[in-house]
């Protein structure tokens, strides 16, 4: 009888019992009124009239019209560029105590995030709330007592003057609660490893001794811990070793493109429960086993706007046009992009964090992320969003029978001058029909997409398909950024940096 397990899974099961549905529409006008009556002093305050905006009949119209939409690029050159300087109070009262590291899936140069204790109190907050959302997926009480694998960034922090720096997910593990450290594995020691091989070798033979029952992290970089976790232990699945593994929170990205290669390392079907935490803050989690959408943090720290994702509102680098729609939680609809953008405890102020997402549920606040506005493909017209190309890829993996975890794209001109779509595929599969997998890509996308399909009897002339096993994609993300943590790999390349990925994979 697990009894300790028995005990957590009651206080869970009450604190459930006695917690009514949010008002999520109530919750960000609070959040967003304390956002302004905390800043209103700071250099950003004062520049863009907060305390006008706090008097106005509706704050939230205010807000948008008062202050400019924000990328990093923008915020950071303007404003928090200022903090590394030694100045306070600029976009946030004091001074963060951390500085998340942040290449993301668009380049080598780092982003320098700011996160302040507010930020990670609220982190800690959507966590426990992640916690005491398990009540909803009838866990067994022995699950409690399980260990829980938490495979992000190094936990070794670089010590500046006045703050520390690094991945947001090697902040958090390096912020958990005391009482957690004993379920927390790999444990302080290896998480501290800051190599990334190195630390999966650490894992790797230290496994046996764990008895884990929930992973946690990017789905890429899972895998890839499990796969040589398989390997080493010359296992079939990793449920040999880790019989009791019930759960797996993903993050960061979308679960789907991984689903099929993933579930072919388990021995039995196992809970995935999705999360979006970002460097910027934890957006989102999956609240209820129903759906696999995920309900947004609405009283933690985060005002949510939302613009719809059309071609007029995106310039070319993937940033907004200043006259940009920008809706509340309040207006959103059903099947529709929204670009994702908030205002935060750290200082961020209509940041656009560079994400696409949809709501699946109004009411509760619940979303799946659909997309990057980098990733948006609309050369010659096709208007390709991420997950339209995700949903051909699962179309892809269905019809050859084939596991396709990775894949890249860039629209460009042919031998023939023609501009076509090139794809890079990652599978292990063996002797693929490269022409087929063409032809079956492209019925996909025209019967998905209207606009790609005119755009398909018109300037764009075709799809070309090269396949080549995931560990390049794995291998060209360690080569120009680093291994792990919350790297991804970039759907879409422009052609200068295509023209380096193909030299690199040949």
């Amino acid at each position: 009888m697990a009894i300790l397990g028995s005990i957590i899974k009651g206080v869970i099961d009450i604190k459930d019992s006695f917690t009514s549905e949010p008002n999520h529409i109530e919750n960000q006008e609070n959040v967003l009124k304390q956002l302004l009556e905390t800043a209103k002093d700071t250099q950003f305050g004062k520049y863009y009239l907060f305390e006008g905006i706090l008097n106005a009949d509706n704050i939230s119209e205010a807000f948008a019209r008062q202050v400019p939409y924000f990328d990093y690029n923008s915020i950071n050159d303007a404003w928090w560029s200022k903090l590394h300087k030694g100045e306070t109070n600029v976009t946030w009262p004091g001074s963060p105590s951390y500085f998340a590291l942040s290449s993301g899936t668009t380049g080598k140069t780092s982003k320098r995030i700011p996160v302040t204790d507010e930020m990670i109190s609220a982190i800690r907050d959507a966590g426990i709330k992640q916690v005491f959302a398990l009540s909803n997926f009838d866990l067994p009480a022995d699950f409690f007592e399980k260990e829980m694998m938490m495979l992000g960034s190094s936990t070794d922090l670089d010590e500046k003057e006045s703050h520390k720096e690094g991945e947001i997910s090697g902040i958090s593990a390096s912020n958990i609660p005391s009482w957690f450290k004993s379920y927390y594995k790999p444990g302080e020691d290896i998480a501290q490893i800051d190599d990334w091989d190195e630390r999966v070798e650490a894992i790797v033979k230290r496994a046996k001794e764990w008895d884990i029952g929930a992973l946690s992290g990017i789905p890429s970089w899972i895998e890839l811990m499990l796969q040589e976790v398989i390997k080493h232990h010359n296992l079939n699945n990793i449920h040999e070793i880790w019989p009791n593994l019930q759960v797996y929170t993903s993050g960061g990205v979308a679960f789907g493109p991984y689903e099929k290669s993933f579930n072919a390392l388990m021995g039995k079907p196992i809970t995935v429960i999705d999360t979006y935490l970002a460097s910027e803050g934890y957006i989102a989690t999956q609240v209820r086993p129903e759906t696999d959408a995920m309900q947004l943090n609405t009283d933690n720290g985060i005002y949510f706007e939302f613009v719809p994702f059309k071609p007029e509102y995106i310039n070319e680098d993937g940033s907004l046009t200043q006259d940009a729609p920008a809706l509340t939680l309040r207006d959103v609809e059903l099947d529709q992009d929204y670009v994702l953008i908030i205002s935060t405890v750290s200082g961020a102020w209509r940041y656009l964090i560079g994400d696409t997402i949809e709501f699946t549920d109004v009411k509760r606040a619940e979303i799946k992320i659909t997309g990057r506005t980098k990733f948006f493909l609309n050369t010659v017209g096709s208007q390709l969003s991420v997950n339209k190309m995700d949903t051909a890829i699962r179309e892809l993996e269905e019809e050859f029978d084939i596991k396709i975890p990775e894949y890249t794209i860039c629209a460009k001109r042919g031998e023939d001058d023609e501009f076509y779509h090139f794809w890079y595929l990652g599978t292990d599969a063996e002797n693929t029909d490269n022409k087929a997998l063409s032809e079956a890509l492209d019925t996909s996308l025209k019967n998905a997409n209207k606009n790609y399909k005119v755009a398909r009897t018109k300037a764009l002339h075709g799809v070309k398909v090269n396949t080549v096993p995931p560990s390049k994609f794995h291998d060209w993300n360690g080569k120009n950024k680093k291994k792990g943590g919350q790297v991804k790999m970039e759907r879409v390349m422009g052609e200068d940096k295509f023209a380096e990925w193909e030299a690199f994979v040949s």
